[in-house]
């Protein structure tokens, strides 16, 4: 890509703790990013009064005012025909429409799903989009989808979903010949509900055949023996999540540990920068930001929960993918399939 430069479109009025969550995260990215334009999209007056009430530091921006307000118990049709003046409504519509531009939000994954579909509509050759994240790993990081878009799916799905990662795995990591896995209750064969058995079946008989190592436990996600892991979104959304709290649970009680005593504390600082590390490593505020792969467009979602840092990643992994044109490198990789 030239130089021209990014622009990010947020929905400033999604998920928890927004707009500040949001706002804030727009801070702490554009102290890295100075020559990236990000436009909020939300309650104006609400937006500017968090801005002047925090004091936050945020520049080259501007603020589109949406009146609609999406809810998570939002159905389709209200979506799409009464929402049209939303956040996420017009966030897309601006990602669409603007070269060199994405879409980040921590709004309804459902809405989110729909209005992506709808104005960015989908690559040819793929009937859905899947959540796509990388996850730490003991050697560095696996590439995972679904990992909460399509609760329901199909063997074909499951095939097209790592048709996908094959592509953006490749891109990303050009040298490597990535093993693929789909995420199962065992490693047998036969173990599995039918959906899993018929993506197996599809995967062995293409030509990601010599990628394919076969069905892997959830215990193995983070050995590093599998590149990229396939999952229907029910079972991947209950995964992050579930991995989300071990990690969160296990740098807590490090810090009460640390906390007990003197000999603890002088112990804290002698193992500090390894402990650090480590931190980095498990810490999922810094893999936040998953992309909906298998559009003709960049849009991004990040946790419901998400604090301001955590955003401010969602944030980067939007500008990497337009930065380096990922999205259209990962259509063109399939289309020469």
């Amino acid at each position: 890509m030239s130089d021209r430069q990014v622009v990010i479109a947020i929905d400033a009025m999604g998920g928890e703790n927004s707009p500040y969550k949001v706002l804030k995260g727009a801070e702490i990215f554009l102290k890295k990013e100075k020559n990236t334009k990000v436009v909020f999209f939300g309650e104006e007056k609400l937006i500017y009064q968090n801005i002047k009430e925090n004091n936050l530091n945020i520049f080259n921006y501007e603020v589109i005012n949406t009146e609609d307000v999406i809810f998570d118990e939002d159905n389709v049709n209200t979506i799409l025909r009464s929402k049209k003046n939303s956040s996420i409504y017009r966030g897309l519509e601006f990602a669409k429409n603007n070269p060199n531009s994405g879409f980040v939000s921590s709004g309804s994954t459902a809405a989110i799903m729909v209005l992506s579909r709808l104005h960015m509509g989908m690559i040819e050759g793929i009937d859905r989009p899947a959540i796509c994240s990388l996850i730490p790993n003991k050697k560095n990081y696996s590439l995972m989808l679904d990992l909460g878009a399509n609760v329901i799916v199909s063997g074909s799905n499951l095939f097209q979903f790592a048709v996908m990662g094959f592509c953006y795995y490749s891109i990303i990591n050009r040298n490597s010949k990535p093993k693929i896995g789909i995420l199962n209750i065992g490693t047998e064969n036969n173990k599995g509900l039918e959906f899993l058995q018929e993506a197996s079946d599809l995967i062995l008989s293409s030509f990601l055949n010599e990628y394919f190592i076969g069905f892997i436990e959830p215990n193995k996600i983070t050995s590093g023996d599998c590149d990229i892991i396939i999952s229907d979104g029910y079972t991947g959304n209950i995964m992050l999540k579930s991995a989300e709290g071990i990690s969160n649970f296990i740098v807590s009680n490090l810090k009460d540990i640390f906390n007990k005593s003197i000999i603890n504390k002088f112990s804290y600082k002698l193992i500090e920068k390894d402990l650090n590390k480590f931190k980095d490593q498990v810490n999922p505020d810094i893999y936040n930001g998953a992309t909906l792969i298998g559009l003709n467009g960049i849009s991004v979602k990040s946790h419901g929960n998400a604090n301001p840092l955590a955003f401010s990643y969602a944030l980067k992994q939007c500008h990497n993918f337009i930065k380096k044109d990922l999205n259209k490198k990962i259509i063109k990789s399939i289309q020469n399939i």
